[in-house]
């Protein structure tokens, strides 16, 4: 973490749970968040940018009042890299902030970016254990289900599904049966933030559908608003 609060950071955000932890992390210490950003893939295999329900990320900067800046890219690997870095060389900021946690791929691909930019890459949550992480999203209460699973060993009623200790604790059994990622960070499963401790207003799902086939699939919600039920 760095000592100078006073850089002023943009945020990466999916509205998933990694990036939204970090954001809790850099707010928590006292670092001013200038921006959200958030990249739209158009397709749904994007190498470095999450994809369901990517759209509902302006909902979640309206809930926590940070401005979001967004783009959209083809989600080509190499291409997507470029859009991000003609988003992020917009803003004025000193620093980007990434919810990585394990990914060399990810990490070193913003590291570079940041680095012709001239900014610093901040990732808090970087090689902390996985089962701390999911902890301290309970803990403090953050409202989390799973959106998309894509690995051997989850079926569709894993979709909707709320993180919480029976969650982590299945969670750990497929770890322990398949070698599957706690926090997903090997794209075994997506996450989608309703509320969190830094929410002025919580994300309600009106409509959604489940979409499913090959073993594989995802929670899309085709409506959400917010309310001040937090």
């Amino acid at each position: 973490m760095w000592a100078d609060v006073d850089v002023r950071l943009a945020v990466l955000i999916t509205g998933g749970k990694d990036s939204a932890l970090a954001l809790h992390r850099v707010l928590r210490d006292g670092h001013k968040v200038g921006y959200l950003v958030t990249m739209i893939p158009e397709r749904e295999d994007s190498w470095m940018f999450h994809f369901p329900n990517i759209r509902l990320t302006g909902l979640f900067a309206e809930a926590c009042g940070i401005p979001l800046v967004k783009a959209e890219t083809s989600g080509v690997k190499g291409e997507e890299l470029e859009d991000l870095k003609r988003l992020l060389a917009k803003l004025d900021v000193e620093g980007v902030v990434s919810g990585a946690i394990s990914s060399e791929y990810q990490k070193n691909r913003i590291d570079r970016i940041c680095g012709e930019l001239g900014v610093r890459s901040m990732t808090p949550l970087w090689h902390e254990d996985p089962a701390k992480l999911m902890m301290e999203l309970i803990n403090r209460r953050f409202e989390v289900i799973i959106v998309g699973v894509y690995a051997y060993g989850f079926d569709e009623s894993w979709l909707g599904r709320e993180i919480n200790q029976s969650t982590l604790d299945a969670l750990g059994e497929l770890n322990r049966k398949y070698q599957i990622s706690l926090v997903g960070e090997g794209g075994e499963y997506e996450t989608l933030v309703l509320c969190a401790p830094y929410f002025n207003k919580r994300i309600r799902i009106v409509q959604s559908e489940v979409v499913w086939q090959r073993g594989c699939g995802y929670f899309s919600v085709t409506k959400a608003e917010l309310i001040r039920d937090l």
